[in-house]
C-alpha cells in the first residue's frame, strides 16, 4: 500500500483532514510545519507552492486544498464508505454539498467575519451572493436532512460539517437549531473525537 503522509499544523484547517484521515482508518505519517518557517521552506514549497497546509502525499500523488483532499481520500479508500458510488443518485448531492462548504460557505463566512460588505449591485459578481442567503440555504438543508448528502455520513460531512462546527463554536454562523443538532451528530463520531484529541496534544507540545 502506498505511503500516506499528512502535512499540517494543529492550529490550521489541517484539522479537517486529520478528521478525514481518522475516518478513513489507514495508517499515515504526520509532518508538522510551522508558519513562516518550515511551511515556507523549499522542501515544502515543492509539495504546495502556496506554502500553506493541509496537504497530503499518497505515494507519488500530492493533493492540496481541504475539500479536494477529503474527496480524494474517500475515493482512494472506498472500503471506508465515505463517498457514494460513482453514478449513484447520491453522488450529485455529495459533490454539491462538499463544494458548497468549500465555496459559498467558506467565502461568505470569512468575508462576513472580516466585515466585508457586498453592495447589492455587486452581488452578481460574488459567487455566494450574500451571507444571509448562504446561511438560510444551509439552515433549510439541515432542518430537513440529518447529513449533507443522502441518509448517511460522508466526506461531505467532514468538510461542510467542519464549517458548521467552527461556526457554532466561534459565532461566525448565527444561532440555528439545525446547526446545533448537526454539530451534535458530528462531535459524537469516534473519529472526530480522536482527531480533536490528537491535535489538542500537539498544540500542548513546546515548540522546537
Amino acid at each position: 500500500m502506498a505511503e500516506l503522509t499528512f502535512y499540517t499544523n494543529p492550529m490550521s484547517r489541517g484539522a479537517i483532514v486529520r478528521w478525514m484521515l481518522e475516518e478513513v482508518g489507514q495508517p499515515y505519517e504526520t509532518v508538522l510545519l510551522d508558519y513562516g518557517t518550515t511551511m515556507k521552506a523549499p522542501d515544502y514549497l515543492a509539495i504546495n507552492p502556496m506554502g500553506k497546509v493541509p496537504a497530503i502525499k499518497h505515494g507519488d500523488v500530492v493533493v492540496t486544498e481541504g475539500a479536494a483532499i477529503c474527496a480524494y481520500l474517500a475515493d482512494a479508500f472506498p472500503d471506508a464508505g465515505l463517498a457514494p458510488a460513482p453514478g449513484s443518485p447520491e453522488r450529485g448531492p455529495y459533490y454539491r454539498w462538499l463544494f458548497y462548504g468549500a465555496g459559498p460557505v467558506e467565502a461568505a463566512v470569512i468575508n462576513h467575519s472580516l466585515g466585508v460588505q457586498i453592495a447589492p449591485e455587486k452581488k452578481m459578481m460574488v459567487g455566494y451572493g450574500d451571507y444571509d442567503t448562504v446561511v438560510d440555504v444551509l439552515d433549510r438543508h439541515f432542518s430537513e436532512h440529518e447529513w449533507a448528502a443522502g441518509d448517511r455520513f460522508t466526506a461531505a460531512d467532514v468538510y461542510l460539517g467542519s464549517q458548521v462546527l467552527w461556526g457554532t463554536q466561534f459565532g461566525t454562523l448565527p444561532k440555528r437549531d439545525s446547526f446545533d443538532a448537526y454539530a451534535a451528530r458530528l462531535t459524537g463520531r469516534p473519529a472526530a473525537v480522536r482527531a480533536k484529541e490528537i491535535d489538542a496534544k500537539l498544540r500542548e507540545q513546546p515548540e522546537g
